[in-house]
C-alpha cells in the first residue's frame, strides 16, 4: 500500500502560551450574536420577567433573567427544549459558553425560569411582533388563521369523560360483586375445612385486600364523576388539568389546540393562542381581533378554512371591520344525495320578504321568532299546505308525512348572504392564499423542528412554552428576511446605544471617522470580561490585537439556524 500523508491535528499534550479566548471561537457572523444583541436590547423588567433564584446554595445571587432567556432562545432555535439537555449543552457547547459567559445553571433553575415567567415570555413574543412591525415586515392587510393539535404531557387514558367514568364504575361494581361472592364462598369453605384440617392457610385476607382496593378505585371514580358534573365540562384529566381529548379527521389527541394568525407579507405569526377546544368554530373573531390589535390597523381581511364557519363570529368580524373569507360547509349534502331539495335551492326575495321554492311558490314569514339551540333568534317561513299537497315536486321537498315546508332564517342572515357573495366572487383565490400562509408555520414547527408536543402541564406553562416556539419561529424568519444590518441598527436604537457599537459586535462595516474598531464590552453587572495580560500585549501586539481587527469581513455572511 502506498504511503500517504494526511492532515494531522495538534498534540493534546502541547502547552499553549496564549490559549484562545471564547471570543475567538465564535465567528462574527455566528447567529448566536444575534440572540445576545436581541436580549440585551430588551427591557426585561418592563416585560414582566422575574428572578428565579440560584442553585449555588444559600446566599448566592440569582441568575440574570437575560442569561436564562438567551439560553432558552438558543435551545429552541436548535431543537433543544429539555432543561437537563440545556444544562449539559451549557457545559460543553462553545457557543453557549460564549453566550452565557461561562455560566452553567442547573436544570432546576432553567426549568423554574420557564415556569415562573409565563407572562414575560408572552410579552416578549408580542414585543417581537411590534418590533417586526416597526421594521415594516408586516403587511397589515391580510391574515390567515389556522389551528393545529399539539400533544400534551398527558396520556389519553388519563383524560376521562362521563361515559368512560360510568363504564369504569360499572366494571368496578361487577368486580366487587365477584370478589364478595368469592369471599363468601371462601368463608364457607374455611368453615367446612376447619374440622378436618385446621392447619389449612386461609385466603380471605388476600381477597379482602383486593376488595378494599376496588372500593378505593370506585370511590376515586365517583369523586371524578361528581367533579365533572360540578364543573360542567365534558372531560376531566388526572394528569394535566387543562389537557383535553381533541378529535379531528379521525385523529384523537390528548393535548391542546394552538391557534395562529399569520401575516401575508412574510408569513410571520402576529397573534396566537392555546385553547383546549377541539372545534375551531368559535375562534375566528378572537384571533382576527387579536391580529388587528397587534397590527394597529383600522380594517383587516381574515381567511380561514371551513372549520371556522360560524354565523355569529362572521357578524362579530363584520361589526369590527374585519372582512372574513371562510368556505361555508355543505350542510345539504345528505339531502342532495337523496335527490331532495336543500336550503340552497330556495331563493330569498328581500323586497317581498319571502322565500321562493324550486316550483315558484312562496314561503311567507310566520308570527313571532324562534330561539334556536345555539341561542340565535330566527324567523320561520312556511309554505301553504294546500299548495304543497298538489305540488308535482312534493316528493323531492317533503318527507312522507310532511304537510308543508318550513325554513328558519336568522335575524342577521344578511351577514351570511354578503359573505356568500364574497366567497362566490373571490373565494377560490383567497383559499389558495390561505394554504400558502397558514400551513408553513405549523409545517416548520412540527415537521422540521419536531415540536409536536408540550413538555409542561397547565395553561400558563403551556402558553409560555408556545410563546417560546412562536418567538423562535419569528426570530429565525426575520433574520433571514432583513439581514443583520437593519437588525443591528434597530436593536441599537432600542437599547439607546450608537449603531456602530452593535455593528462592530457583529463584524459589519463601521461607518464614521473612527478607523479602529473596538471590542464590544458588556455593561451587564455580572459580565466579567477578563482582559488579556497587559505585559503579554506589550510584547506581542500583533497576536493580541482585538478580534474585531482580525476577523472583520468586508461582506459578512449571516447563517441563521432553520427551525
Amino acid at each position: 500500500m502506498t504511503n500517504r500523508t494526511y492532515k494531522s491535528g495538534q498534540s493534546r499534550d502541547q502547552a499553549s502560551f496564549l490559549p484562545p479566548s471564547l471570543e475567538d471561537y465564535v465567528s462574527r457572523d455566528n447567529p448566536v450574536r444575534a440572540i445576545d444583541a436581541y436580549v440585551d436590547a430588551l427591557d426585561l423588567n418592563a416585560l414582566g420577567f422575574r428572578d428565579v433564584g440560584s442553585d449555588g446554595g444559600a446566599g448566592q445571587p440569582p441568575y440574570d433573567p437575560a442569561d436564562l432567556l438567551k439560553l432558552y432562545l438558543y435551545g429552541y432555535l436548535h431543537q433543544v427544549r429539555s432543561s437537563r439537555r440545556l444544562e449539559r449543552e451549557a457545559r460543553r457547547n462553545v457557543e453557549l459558553m460564549w453566550l452565557l459567559r461561562g455560566l452553567a445553571p442547573a436544570y432546576r433553575t432553567i426549568a423554574n425560569f420557564r415556569t415562573a415567567n409565563a407572562a414575560g415570555l408572552k410579552a416578549a413574543n408580542r414585543d417581537f411582533v411590534l418590533l417586526a412591525r416597526s421594521l415594516d415586515l408586516l403587511g397589515g392587510a391580510l391574515v390567515a388563521i389556522d389551528g393545529a393539535f399539539f400533544h400534551g404531557d398527558a396520556s389519553k387514558a388519563s383524560i376521562l369523560t362521563a361515559k368512560r367514568l360510568q363504564e369504569q364504575m360499572a366494571a368496578l361494581d361487577r368486580s366487587i360483586a365477584e370478589y364478595n361472592a368469592a369471599l363468601e364462598t371462601n368463608d364457607k369453605a374455611e368453615a367446612a375445612a376447619a374440622a378436618v384440617a385446621p392447619e389449612t392457610p386461609p385466603s380471605a385476607e388476600d381477597i379482602a385486600q383486593k376488595l378494599a382496593a376496588l372500593h378505593q378505585r370506585r370511590a376515586t371514580a365517583a369523586a371524578d364523576l361528581a367533579k365533572l358534573a360540578e364543573s360542567g365540562d365534558g372531560q376531566i384529566s388526572r394528569t394535566d388539568p387543562d389537557a383535553r381529548l381533541l378529535a379531528k379527521h379521525g385523529q384523537i389527541v390528548a393535548g391542546y389546540n394552538v391557534q395562529i394568525a399569520v401575516d401575508d407579507k412574510h408569513k410571520l405569526i402576529v397573534a396566537s393562542e392555546v385553547v383546549n377546544e377541539g372545534n375551531d368554530t368559535g375562534q375566528l373573531y378572537a384571533m382576527a381581533q387579536a391580529a388587528k390589535a397587534v397590527l394597529g390597523v383600522a380594517a383587516l381581511t381574515a381567511v380561514a378554512d371551513t372549520g371556522y364557519y360560524n354565523g355569529e363570529t362572521l357578524k362579530a368580524c363584520e361589526d369590527a371591520a374585519i372582512t372574513a373569507y371562510v368556505p361555508p360547509p355543505d350542510r345539504g349534502q345528505r339531502l342532495k344525495a337523496q335527490g331532495r331539495f336543500s336550503l340552497e335551492d330556495f331563493r330569498y326575495d328581500a323586497e317581498a320578504d319571502v322565500y321562493r321554492c324550486p316550483a315558484g311558490s312562496e314561503l311567507r314569514p310566520m308570527h313571532g321568532q324562534k330561539r334556536q339551540a345555539s341561542g340565535k333568534m330566527a324567523i320561520r317561513y312556511a309554505s301553504r299546505r294546500s299548495v304543497c299537497r298538489v305540488c308535482p315536486l312534493r316528493g323531492r321537498c317533503l318527507a312522507g308525512k310532511g304537510a308543508r315546508r318550513e325554513i328558519e332564517r336568522w335575524t342577521d342572515e344578511d351577514v351570511i348572504e354578503r359573505h356568500r357573495a364574497r366567497m362566490r366572487a373571490t373565494g377560490k383565490d383567497m383559499m389558495r392564499r390561505r394554504k400558502a400562509l397558514a400551513e408553513p408555520p405549523f409545517g416548520t414547527l412540527k415537521c422540521r423542528a419536531g415540536y409536536r408536543h408540550f413538555l409542561v402541564r397547565g395553561f400558563d406553562k403551556v402558553r409560555a412554552e408556545w410563546s417560546l416556539m412562536a418567538l423562535c419561529y419569528n426570530f429565525s424568519r426575520v433574520l433571514r428576511i432583513i439581514g443583520p444590518d437593519r437588525w443591528k441598527a434597530l436593536l441599537a436604537q432600542r437599547a439607546g446605544k450608537p449603531s456602530a457599537g452593535l455593528l462592530s459586535r457583529f463584524g459589519g462595516p463601521i461607518a464614521g471617522p473612527a478607523a479602529t474598531p473596538s471590542r464590544f464590552t458588556r455593561t451587564h453587572p455580572s459580565a466579567a470580561a477578563g482582559p488579556r495580560i497587559s505585559a503579554i500585549m506589550t510584547f506581542l501586539p500583533s497576536l493580541c490585537a482585538p478580534p474585531a481587527l482580525r476577523y472583520l469581513p468586508t461582506r459578512p455572511t449571516f447563517a441563521v439556524p432553520r427551525l
